[in-house]
């Protein structure tokens, strides 16, 4: 079995992961680490969960222990871009606690903060800096960093930091880099569009897929139940009242949705936080912070700010809305069952939502079992008439008489058997005002048993 020690890392680092009480690499850190120590520009992907930061981190910091150089004022070596706050924030956090036994010098950059302190934290440069590509792009024109010195471009969650949403940034940013740099993108999933974007920044990259694109941990037992949208709210309760919820992230589509999920969860009585895009940063720090300390026992999130969400012991996720793209879900369900440990994901799906449903199970390859609440018949004929649930309130919006055309950066907001929130079975009615039925579950053959959820 391979160890750490058999990577090429230098002792200062191997003595850090110790602390951190790690001594096997993952399958993407055995493939990454020593190519990036050749360096080669890499192409990696990896199921969330599987230890992606570590992969790169980890050669940043062994290359800068080797060349023993203090970066000129306003540069930076080393440049790791996230498409959200908090996922950046993680990433820093790895940064500093792998690099403890080294002296190296790194800082984060993201909006939502004044831009004061990192201006004068960049002002005598840094080793290593973590950012989000708005506020870095505002930098740079300010003048307070250059990166004709940087040698190092990393992008994480490399299939949403080069969507159409992020990609003319990014852009731009790379046109300011040395072409001479090595170049490594990591993520979760990568579609073929993105793909094909991605190889237009690397040179002859090690290609690394250490497990089938986009298929889920097998460690979380999925189910999914087909409801009216009035359903939504009882059952969201009903799950989230359960005893064996130790702590959940609840996804929402939007902004707007995610702030009404959590009122409702609120009123209900339980500690419930949101964390999206139009909230402030020390909003979104308290909110994180209370969820990581146990404070906060359910985040209502949406995709892009739950892409930073790095906290252990999350045993259920829950899709109160699903996802319009498909990728996005195996991203959301990563968020339980790491560290090796199982999680629980449920979701729901009204009928405008039918279609998401089988786009997730034909990307993903499952086949997950459907729990009905309701009738299966009414639900499914709902869904062949029904207007796709992310169109609907575009449909219904009075046409605008002047269409807006100015510019400005992307914000990034950036299998088994159907279970209980608790996994055993469930007694007595639904919680909170009892509105929700018992659901029940059509197996293949027809026949109809009670459901867990």
């Amino acid at each position: 079995m391979t160890q750490f020690t058999d990577l090429g890392l230098a002792e200062p680092i191997l003595r850090a992961l110790t602390d951190e009480g790690y001594e096997t690499p993952t399958p993407i850190q055995c493939e990454v680490i020593p190519a990036m120590i050749e360096g080669r520009d890499v192409l990696g992907i990896a199921q969330t969960g599987t230890g992606k930061t570590a992969a790169f981190t980890l050669p940043i910091l062994n290359s800068i222990l080797e060349q023993d150089q203090r970066p000129q004022p306003k540069t930076c070596r080393a440049l790791i871009l996230s498409p959200t706050r908090e996922l950046s924030a993680q990433i820093l956090e790895n940064v500093r606690g792998y690099g403890r036994h080294m002296r190296v010098s790194s800082t984060l950059i993201v909006g939502g903060v004044k831009p004061g302190p990192q201006i004068r934290a960049l002002s005598k440069g840094v080793d290593v800096l973590v950012a989000t590509p708005g506020r870095l792009l505002d930098l740079m024109e300010s003048g307070a960093v250059r990166l004709n010195q940087t040698t190092t471009l990393i992008l994480d969650e490399a299939d949403q930091m080069l969507d159409l949403g992020f990609f003319p940034a990014i852009r731009k940013i790379v046109g300011f880099l040395p072409k001479k740099r090595q170049t490594a993108l990591l993520s979760a999933t990568m579609p073929k569009p993105i793909r094909a974007l991605a190889h237009e920044m690397l040179d002859d990259p090690k290609q690394v897929s250490v497990a089938p694109a986009s298929r889920p941990i097998e460690r979380i037992e999925q189910s999914v139940v087909l409801l009216p949208k009035e359903s939504k709210k009882d059952l969201l309760l009903e799950l989230m009242s359960d005893r064996a919820v130790e702590r959940a992230i609840v996804f929402s589509r939007t902004k707007h949705g995610a702030d009404k999920i959590n009122r409702h969860l609120v009123d209900f009585g339980l500690k419930s936080a949101a964390i999206h895009g139009n909230k402030s940063q020390a909003q979104r720090i308290k909110a994180l912070d209370g969820f990581k300390t146990g404070s906060v026992k359910i985040l209502v999130a949406t995709d892009i700010a739950a892409r930073g969400i790095d906290v252990d012991n999350v045993s259920h996720v829950v899709n109160h809305d699903l996802p319009n793209i498909p990728e996005a879900y195996v991203h959301r369900i990563g968020r339980t069952a790491r560290a090796g440990k199982s999680g629980v994901a449920v979701s729901m799906c009204e009928p405008g939502e039918y279609e998401y449903l089988r786009d997730i199970e034909r990307l993903t390859g499952l086949d997950i079992e459907r729990v009905y609440l309701g009738d299966e018949d009414k639900f499914l004929a709902e869904a062949k008439n029904a207007t796709p649930a992310a169109s609907q309130k575009k449909q219904q919006r009075p046409a605008r008489k002047k269409a807006f055309t100015g510019g400005g950066r992307p914000q990034g907001q950036g299998g088994g058997r159907p279970r209980s929130a608790g996994g055993g079975q469930s007694s007595g009615g639904s919680h909170g005002g009892g509105g929700a039925k018992r659901p029940r579950r059509r197996n293949r053959s027809g026949a109809g048993s009670p459901a867990r959820a």
